[in-house]
């Protein structure tokens, strides 16, 4: 079976898009990133101002729940390259191109209310987050799917449903009522996000169930988030995971699982040969993540044991 083209298949879509896009413009809540932020805590750092250099007391978040924010806001602060990878594929016309740049206008309220919140209660070094900001953001963003539209599709319907559950977690964790709203809010953002993308791989499995089989089989196995350039990564997401905010079992669990369900992607018929060894692959990926995150969680509950033991 031929694969269809990216051309054909923005034009098979298009009309999904449409529907779609209305239909979350007619469920998206306006909100504003000031009314957020506890404006009346701040006040001037050191620098040409004069006014006093952050500290460490300065911070009242758990340390965990800090990195979870900086990993946050860093995966945020990429949006000109995300923007630039989903333009550049989808197109600036038609509803393609006003999902294109709706989306990018939502998501940047997202960087502006997180880093507000951090500099206003000192939450974090601002030299420090300016500094990690810079980096991250020379390097740009890519990934493996920047030429493939249901590749990058089945990506974001992960990627944006994992990022919800991140977030939603994270502003649980700092034990602040302010940010616990204002991320609950960002979250329900996201989920919006994901619900749109999702809908429209349910559509591409109509169109080109193999080639979309495919695609999904060859994301959920390769799986990264977009923050996996940020400096010192790995570390971070170790200790994010063992927080408890984002983990192999919440991945498995709360993302990858319900999005397949979703896509009831083990009853698709019409595959041909390669399509039929994709689903097998998904069903073996879903049971390599059970092993993987009943692993994690018997590690962590054996550190958790030892913790209590010496304190």
């Amino acid at each position: 079976m031929t694969d269809l083209s990216q051309t054909a298949l923005l034009h098979e879509l298009e009309p999904v898009v449409e529907s779609n896009l209305n239909r979350h413009l007619s469920m998206a809540k306006e909100w504003f990133p000031h009314e957020y932020v506890p404006w009346s805590e701040g006040r001037t750092f050191d620098g040409p101002l004069g006014g006093e250099a952050w500290t460490e007391a300065d911070s009242t978040l758990p340390d965990v729940a800090r990195t979870a924010l900086i990993v946050n806001l860093l995966t945020e602060d990429n949006l000109p390259s995300y923007h630039h990878q989903i333009a550049t594929l989808f197109g600036r016309d038609g509803a393609w191109g006003t999902w294109v740049h709706r989306w990018t206008a939502e998501e940047g309220r997202h960087g502006t209310a997180i880093r507000d919140y951090l500099t206003v209660t000192r939450a974090v070094d601002p030299v420090e987050l300016e500094r990690a900001r810079m980096v991250h953001m020379s390097h740009g963003y890519s990934n493996a799917h920047d030429h493939h539209m249901l590749n990058s599709l089945a990506y974001v319907s992960f990627q944006e449903l994992a990022t919800r559950i991140s977030h939603r977690n994270t502003g649980k964790a700092t034990g602040d009522a302010v940010c616990d709203a204002l991320l609950a809010r960002i979250a329900a953002d996201e989920n919006l996000h994901m619900v749109f993308y999702r809908n429209l791989l349910a559509a591409a499995f109509e169109v080109a169930p193999s080639q979309t089989m495919r695609a999904v089989a060859e994301v959920i196995t390769n799986f990264e988030m977009p923050g996996v350039g940020i400096e010192g990564f790995a570390r971070k997401s170790v200790q994010i995971a063992l927080a408890g905010i984002y983990d192999l079992r919440q991945h498995r669990d709360e993302v990858v699982a319900p999005v397949l369900r979703q896509w009831d992607v083990f009853n698709v018929t019409g595959l041909d040969a390669e399509g039929q060894a994709a689903q097998e692959r998904i069903g073996q990926h879903l049971a390599d993540l059970e092993t993987a995150a009943a692993r994690f969680e018997e590690k962590r509950d054996a550190r958790r044991a030892r913790l209590a033991r010496v304190g």
